[in-house]
């Protein structure tokens, strides 16, 4: 498990929920990507409603129920750590917005093992 305390870089990904990369979502493949990477942490959330560069709302109300909600990608890492996984954000994000942002983790452990089996 990576240790991570004190100072680090939090990157957060917005894009739309039906964005794909080789005919997967590119949300799952940031996430599996980072994971790959040896991140600390990737956590993906899904909006009820949001726009964008292109203007358009997109919302998960009834009367105008979009299939392309928005999503947010958030990971958490040491600055080195984060910096070097921005390369694969080139290749993956056609479209959306991608934020740094210094952070302070106060906490960071894992459940027991033996406590989750």
């Amino acid at each position: 498990m990576t240790r991570l305390t004190g100072t680090a870089l939090r990157l957060t990904v917005f894009l739309g929920e039906n964005d794909t990369w080789q005919h997967k979502p590119v949300y799952s493949e940031i996430v599996h990507r980072a994971h790959a990477a040896g991140l600390a942490g990737a956590s993906v959330f899904r909006g009820v409603e949001g726009f964008g560069a292109s203007s358009l709302i997109h919302t998960s109300r009834l009367l105008s129920l979009s299939e392309d909600l928005p999503v947010t990608i958030v990971i958490i890492d040491t600055e080195e750590r984060v910096r070097a996984f921005l390369p694969q954000l080139d290749e993956l994000v056609g479209q959306g917005l991608a934020v740094l942002d210094e952070c302070e983790v106060v906490r960071y452990t894992a459940r027991d093992t033996e406590e989750s089996e």
